[in-house]
């Protein structure tokens, strides 16, 4: 095997959680290369351009909240814009009776988005990345102690060694894509199929609009509906409305022909006639996404697996590590849990014997 095949670190997956233990790991002097199935980075936060290059319609991850210091001061130090989500107005409600307008915002939090759209974050961190240690367009199809005390991982072209992996993709996706031979304890293969994948089986629908036309009568943007096909409606509009946009999310399991024209007519009777002829309407159906969702999605459910213990604990050897947001102590789901899991699957390889153990990281500190 040529030298160069050889690393400290190989990442696999470059959403947040895999791009932020690379950099991090970068930063601390570790040889990393980065493998993304995909071709395109940034895992679930996908941002669909506009006319105006500066704002992006997200079609995936969309906020982050107070307290969230990891995603605010990664934000702050990139340079991207952030704003806060348009809360006011009231509610609409629709029932199987009818459709009810409520006083009041009673669905959104105080929240912040990013003007440039949530994917503006992950091309943040691989701009820190050297050239040619971030490949897309390669899947690992297995991945194999290989008897000198390291990993070697295969993908359809090469196969590739490594002190340390890290999993930055949901579970129950590795599981199903990655051959493990085997390997892997039973307990923690039963938790990693088990263990739902966030937004795995959501679509969500953006609604882009020449004007944001409903803040003029008053509404929030905002709406439950027991009917659907939305069962939730946000605005979505960047800032000082523009551009302009409602979004939802319904059951993956209703994208079907006529899917598209439901949700026209669903915004006409909430929004009135103005809605029901968007600019674009964008259907990101995550369930359909390979490289997000097993084809178990639908039938994973019990978030309390999120952030369990047994993904704390590195296995083959101590040398494969968790770092999805779904194995995420803290904020599972979320954004920052996506880059605290980074962070935390960084810090076990640099705590690792065979690490330097005095190394410092912090992945909100730009690699020099």
């Amino acid at each position: 095997m040529s030298h160069q095949e050889s690393y400290d670190v190989i990442v696999i997956g470059a959403g947040a959680s895999g791009l932020a233990a690379a950099t991090a790991l970068h930063a601390a002097g570790r040889d990393v290369v980065t493998l993304e199935a995909r071709d395109r980075i940034g895992g679930r936060l996908l941002s669909a351009p506009t006319v105006r290059p500066e704002r992006a319609l997200d079609l995936g991850a969309t906020w982050f909240w107070d307290g969230e210091e990891r995603v605010r001061t990664l934000a702050a130090r990139s340079g991207i814009d952030t704003f806060e989500q348009h809360l006011a107005g009231d509610t609409m409600l629709q029932e199987t009776t009818g459709i009810r307008r409520l006083t009041g915002n009673l669905i959104d939090a105080p929240s912040r988005r990013f003007a440039a759209g949530a994917q503006s974050l992950t091309s943040a961190l691989a701009a820190e990345l050297p050239t040619g240690t971030l490949r897309v367009d390669t899947p690992v199809t297995a991945i194999h102690p290989n008897g000198q005390g390291g990993l070697d991982v295969l993908t359809p072209a090469d196969t590739l060694h490594a002190e340390h992996v890290i999993l930055a993709v949901p579970p129950a996706l590795a599981l199903e894509r990655i051959d493990f031979a085997d390997a892997l304890p039973a307990d923690l293969v039963r938790l990693a199929q088990a263990t739902p994948v966030w937004m795995g089986a959501v679509a969500k629908v953006v609604a882009h609009y020449p004007t944001a036309f409903w803040r003029e009568d008053g509404l929030a943007g905002a709406a439950f509906s027991r009917t659907g096909p939305l069962q939730e409606i946000h605005d979505m509009s960047g800032p000082d409305g523009e551009p302009a946009a409602l979004f939802g999310f319904a059951h993956a399991r209703t994208v079907r022909p006529g899917f598209e024209q439901a949700v026209t007519a669903q915004l006409d009777r909430l929004f009135g006639p103005a809605a029901a002829t968007p600019e674009a309407l964008h259907v990101q159906d995550w369930s359909g996404e390979r490289w997000t969702a097993p084809s178990t999605v639908q039938r994973l459910a019990d978030y309390s697996l999120f952030g369990q213990r047994l993904y704390l604990r590195p296995a083959l050897g101590g040398r494969l590590h968790w770092a999805s947001t779904e194995t995420a102590t803290e904020y599972a789901g979320h954004i920052e849990g996506a880059l605290a899991a980074g962070e935390r699957a960084a810090r076990a390889v640099l705590a690792a014997p065979s690490s330097t153990n005095d190394i410092a990281l912090d992945v909100t500190t730009p690699s020099r």
